[in-house]
């Protein structure tokens, strides 16, 4: 296997289906539109978007079933390089749908199907024969996976001197702290489980970002704000970025087109100041699309030429 300066770990991928349909009435038969097809899920979707910025990676995920055969025919069509570990139970699908007549947007999610250990294995056997610059763990944890099953691939990490980023929450980033990440990318509520209190204001963001920097647990937490934006604090610097004015039609992989513009970025060698600039864009460049197709590149690249000056 050739070498790659980014590695994506997806262990619960799913299926993204959306569609249209014109009004939500209960027991009667609903009407919709041709669905789209996406491959989905955490580590696949940073891929993606690392991708269309014109970076390469290698996806690394679970297969399992039919779906996860469709799930790997989409993944071969947006030209990702990826490994599929075959797993005995059912890849998940999720759907997205969108009421024409409200504009308003359902979206419904699946649990994943139950990991054995030995499939687990496998999938941290792959991880410790690669060595890349940036590691990127991110998405939910399927069933039959302790809650240390991303602080064992911060283990790997460690070892193999990558830089890990992680995007999940709860008990799985807890257990990630106590070994150390390069980047979290938590949003305001899960900062506040992150240091043990209910919620924080706006100006207490930056002083609980420095308590998980001062105690190990992350060189640089991005904190998203949603609609008004994201904030990148280092043990030195705090940088707020305004989330640019869009026309919104979908949120779907907007989080994880953030993470993958902020990885482009940093194997670019770019500044913190444009990592957190191109995250942005992207997240808000992914809002601009329906569904679950993530962002288009000149939607990303303008909106980072407005961002420059903030």
């Amino acid at each position: 296997m050739k070498p790659f300066d980014i590695v994506t770990i997806t262990v619960n991928p799913a299926l993204d289906k959306s569609t249209h349909f014109k009004g939500l009435v209960p027991e009667q038969k609903i009407r919709c539109d041709e669905p789209r097809y996406d491959a989905g899920g955490g580590g696949i979707n940073v891929s993606k978007a690392i991708s269309r910025l014109g970076g390469t990676s290698l996806a690394v995920c679970t297969s399992g079933g039919p779906i996860g055969e469709m799930l790997e025919k989409l993944i071969k069509k947006e030209t990702i390089e990826y490994t599929a570990i075959k797993v005995q139970t059912w890849t998940r699908e999720s759907f997205v749908a969108v009421d024409d007549n409200t504009n308003s947007q359902y979206r419904f999610g699946f649990a994943g199907g139950k990991i054995s250990e030995q499939e687990e294995q496998k999938i941290l056997e792959i991880l410790s024969n690669l060595t890349p610059q940036f590691l990127v763990a991110s998405g939910s944890l399927n069933e039959g996976l302790s809650t240390d099953f991303y602080q064992k691939i911060a283990k790997i990490a460690k070892k193999s001197n990558s830089k890990l980023i992680v995007d999940t929450s709860g008990e799985a980033l807890k257990k990630v702290l106590e070994i150390g990440a390069y980047l979290i990318k938590p949003n305001v509520g899960e900062l506040a489980k992150l240091i043990g209190v209910e919620r924080l204001e706006l100006e207490e963001v930056n002083e609980a970002a420095k308590q998980i920097i001062a105690k190990g647990g992350a060189e640089i937490v991005v904190v998203s704000l949603g609609p008004q934006g994201a904030v990148l604090v280092t043990k030195d610097s705090c940088d707020f970025v305004p989330a640019p004015n869009v026309v919104k039609k979908s949120t779907v992989g907007a989080g994880d087109s953030m993470v993958g513009g902020m990885v482009w970025a940093l194997s670019q060698n770019k500044s913190l100041k444009e990592v957190i600039r191109w995250g942005v864009a992207c997240g808000s460049a992914a809002t601009m699309n329906e569904g679950t197709q993530l962002f288009k590149r000149e939607d990303a690249q303008r909106l980072f030429g407005w961002l420059k000056g903030k």
